[in-house]
C-alpha cells in the first residue's frame, strides 16, 4: 500500500496506488484540462509533453513538445521524452493506448472527474504526489467556494430543462450522465434528455418527444463551434430561446472548473432576468 507522510492512501480513478515523487518529475499530460491543472500547481518547469490540445496557459506551453492527440499519441515521440509521470483520463483516451504507455511509462494517473466536485480528489492527488500541496488546498478553498456559490443560484431560481448543443450534421448532445451535465446542473440547468446512454446523443428535431420539455437551447463554443449566426436556426428548429456558451467553462475540469462555476452561475442570473 502506498501512504505518504500524512498517513493518506494516494490512488487514482482506476485504483492504482502512486507514491510522492521525489525531486523534479518528467510530466506529459494528455489531458487540457489538467494541462491547465499542471501549469496551476506551479509544474509547468517540469511538464515535458502535452497534446496539440494543451492549448492553456499558452506562454507556459509554447516550447513543451507535442505529442499529438488525446487519442492518436505519437508513442515514439512519447517515450523519447522519459516521462516519469503521465496524466490520461477515462473519457478523453484510448484506453488500449494507456495500457501500452504503461509499459514504459513508470506512472501513469488516471483521472475520471463526472462532476465538479470530483475535482477536490484530484487536485490533492497531483499536489501530494508532486509536492504541492499548498497550491492544491487552494484550488480546493477556491473550488468549494465557487460550488457553494452555484448552488445557491441554483437553488434561489426555478430549475430549468436545457439542450445542449456539442454538433451540428447531425446535431448532438450531452446525456445526464457527462461532467458538462453535472456542472448545468448545479445552477440549476437539468439537460434533456433524460438518459445516461449514449453519453453523447445525435438528436433528430421532427421526432424526439422529449423536445417539448426543453424551455432554452445552448450552442457551445466546442468540439463544434456554434456562432451567433446558428441562434436563429436553432430558435426556429426548438420554439424555445437559444443562446451561446463557452464550451470550456462547462466541460474542463481541473483548476478551470473554478472560473467554470463561476461562469455559468453569471450566465444563469444573466439569461433568468431578461
Amino acid at each position: 500500500m502506498t501512504i505518504n507522510t500524512l498517513g493518506e492512501v494516494l490512488i487514482d480513478a482506476a485504483g492504482q496506488r502512486h507514491a510522492p515523487h521525489d525531486g523534479p518529475a518528467r510530466i506529459v499530460s494528455l489531458v487540457p484540462s489538467l494541462t491547465e491543472l499542471v501549469c496551476d500547481l506551479g509544474l509547468a518547469p517540469q511538464l515535458v509533453g502535452r497534446t496539440g490540445f494543451c492549448i492553456h496557459p499558452a506562454p507556459a506551453l509554447k516550447t513543451v513538445t507535442k505529442v499529438g492527440g488525446t487519442k492518436d499519441v505519437n508513442l515514439a515521440r512519447l517515450r523519447a521524452l522519459a516521462p516519469t509521470h503521465i496524466i490520461v483520463n477515462v473519457d478523453e483516451n484510448r484506453r488500449e493506448c494507456v495500457e501500452e504507455i504503461a509499459t514504459f511509462v513508470p506512472n501513469v494517473i488516471v483521472t475520471h472527474p463526472c462532476a465538479p466536485e470530483d475535482n477536490v480528489p484530484v487536485y490533492r492527488l497531483m499536489g501530494a504526489i508532486f509536492g504541492r500541496r499548498a497550491e492544491s488546498e487552494r484550488l480546493v478553498t477556491a473550488l468549494e467556494a465557487a460550488l457553494a456559490e452555484a448552488r445557491a443560484l441554483g437553488a434561489a431560481l426555478p430549475r430549468e430543462r436545457v439542450l445542449y448543443l456539442i454538433w451540428r450534421e447531425p446535431w448532438m448532445t450531452v446525456a445526464q450522465g457527462t461532467y458538462i451535465a453535472a456542472m448545468l446542473a448545479t445552477v440549476g440547468w437539468d439537460t434533456c434528455p433524460v438518459l445516461s446512454e449514449p453519453r453523447y446523443p445525435a438528436i433528430e428535431w421532427n421526432t424526439a418527444p422529449w423536445l417539448s420539455e426543453v424551455r432554452r437551447v445552448l450552442l457551445s463554443s466546442e468540439p463544434y463551434r456554434f456562432r451567433e449566426r446558428h441562434l436563429e436556426e436553432v430558435r426556429h428548429l426548438s420554439g424555445q430561446p437559444s443562446s451561446l456558451i463557452d464550451g470550456e467553462m462547462a466541460s474542463w475540469y481541473g483548476s478551470r472548473a473554478i472560473d467554470g462555476l463561476r461562469y455559468l452561475a453569471a450566465l444563469r442570473r444573466s439569461l433568468a432576468a431578461e
